[in-house]
């Protein structure tokens, strides 16, 4: 059983990339981008107005102005702004030439004459300058990021609509138990439907991979080895769930290691999680998670969601908030590190939900995230700060 620091090390070394390619811009969002986006133009790319108002000069603002003309956005002004004249312009639209600020409407008055007269005391500039967000040839979004929907806003807005991004890694997922149907059956009293493939498959899915599932490989070695063999050689990354702790039909690492599979680890110091099994072969990654479902995801979210981002070319950060206990929490044992599922109160403290061990599954929607207790520590007390990791 190795700690739980080492076995995520092995598992990062052990990442190759899965190269690039391009995509279109309406299909790259959780992509992770490989290479820096740079702007075509100046943002903004002329001198723009904030606000719905009048372009004028400044030191004209005490007495009465002149209208010319009315600016639009989309509409280039026609005329320049001299003395005693302003522009009626909307939020947007481009400052003509002469202008030096645009006061706000709520700031004038129209008078009977048609000139209309600043009634404010003092005004900002209301522009915002061309280039003053974004020179052009500017690093908008660099390379080894996500992408999300805010990025693409930004791509689209510096006309970058050929996005270079890391290959997305296929991934297989493999159950194993003779006890386990399908989500679709009804289980007989001996039986348990099969929640881990669909979690994982989503759990794929959100970390912007490809997943494919492969079925339930029944309590037998030798079917369980075809299946493992044709995942090994379709995919970059193979995933079974089950099979990997003690019994005697716990074959799991017996047969990656029939199937070509160096066995790198087999025992993690976790709790849940323990019975994680992980090898490399010289065509994918191969791990064996524990069957239980809180155990298998919490150690995706753990090792493969940061493997996956790794292998297209980005780095996993989780997000993560420290926070007081709300109430005190002991456990009995503290030889392993401890995983447990929290939530987040209304009054910004962290408890940990009803947790009866790995395999309650429904405490995982009624959390947050997760606390860690290190080896060694086997009490949080309430009021002492915990740091909260989202999932």
């Amino acid at each position: 059983m190795i700690p739980f620091q080492k076995a995520y090390e092995i598992v990062m070394s052990s990442a190759f990339k899965t190269g690039t390619e391009v995509v279109p811009l309406g299909s790259s969002l959780n992509r992770i981008l490989a290479e820096d986006v740079r702007s075509d133009m100046d943002m903004p790319p002329f001198n723009k107005s904030t606000v719905d108002g009048f372009a004028c000069r400044r030191k004209d603002l005490d007495h009465d102005l002149e209208i010319i003309e009315t600016i639009p956005a989309g509409k280039w002004p026609e005329k320049t702004v001299e003395a005693s004249l302003c522009s009626r312009i909307m939020t947007g639209a481009a400052v003509p030439d002469g202008a030096d600020c645009v006061v706000m409407v709520e700031d004038t008055q129209l008078l009977s004459t048609g000139k209309l007269r600043f009634t404010g005391t003092l005004t900002k500039d209301n522009i915002a300058f061309r280039g003053e967000d974004i020179r052009k040839g500017d690093i908008v979004i660099k390379a080894g990021r996500q992408i999300r929907p805010q990025d693409i806003a930004v791509f689209a807005s510096v006309g970058y609509v050929d996005v270079r991004a890391g290959i997305r890694p296929s991934i297989a997922v493999i159950s194993s138990g003779s006890e386990l149907v399908e989500p679709s059956e009804q289980p007989g009293i001996p039986q348990i439907r099969n929640s881990n493939a669909s979690q994982l498959l989503a759990q794929i899915l959100e970390a912007g991979a490809d997943g494919k599932y492969y079925g339930i490989a029944r309590d037998d070695e030798d079917e369980t080895l075809s299946v493992v063999e044709k995942a090994i050689a379709e995919n970059d990354i193979v995933i079974l769930t089950g099979g990997v702790s003690m019994g005697d039909f716990d074959f799991v690492p017996s047969v990656l290691e029939r199937a070509g599979v160096k066995i790198l680890f087999t025992r993690v110091a976790v709790q849940p999680g323990k019975p994680t099994t992980f090898g490399v072969h010289p065509e994918a990654i191969v791990f064996g998670l524990p069957g239980n479902p809180v155990s298998s995801f919490i150690q995706f979210g753990l090792l493969l969601r940061p493997l996956i981002s790794k292998m297209m070319g980005g780095e996993w950060h989780p997000v993560t908030c420290s926070l007081p206990a709300g109430e005190k929490y002991t456990r009995k044992s503290a030889d392993r590190m401890m995983i447990i599922p929290a939530k987040i109160t209304g009054e910004k403290q962290v408890v940990v939900v009803e947790y009866h061990g790995s395999a309650h599954i429904s405490a995982l929607p009624a959390a947050d995230g997760i606390i860690f207790l290190e080896v060694g520590k086997k009490v949080i007390e309430k009021g002492e700060i915990v740091e909260v990791r989202y999932f």
